[in-house]
């Protein structure tokens, strides 16, 4: 079909945080196969994004749970003056 590729509007790190939004609780399994990424990726994406302040992984028993800043701002200069908040709105 003309006009469809691999390629998608946002990227990995993007898709983690949506996956997030949805469900903090989400174990990392569950995350790379929504993504279509591996369990190895997501991992590092969720240290970067630990990193940077833009989740707070909290121990829940065996599992972990994410609690995102809403308030941070994105990163690249194109969008730097939109939230993440504003990123994930309609997500939740």
């Amino acid at each position: 079909m003309p006009g469809k590729g691999p390629w998608t509007f946002l990227s990995n790190y993007a898709h983690v945080l949506v996956c997030l939004a949805l469900d903090p609780d989400a174990r990392l399994r569950e995350v790379a196969d929504r993504v279509g990424i591996t369990e190895r990726r997501v991992n590092g994406i969720l240290a970067d994004l630990e990193k940077a302040g833009i989740i707070t992984v909290t121990k829940v028993g065996r599992r972990n749970s994410y609690t995102i800043d809403r308030t941070a701002q994105l990163r690249h200069p194109l969008e730097s003056h939109k939230t993440v908040g504003d990123l994930l709105r309609g997500t939740t």
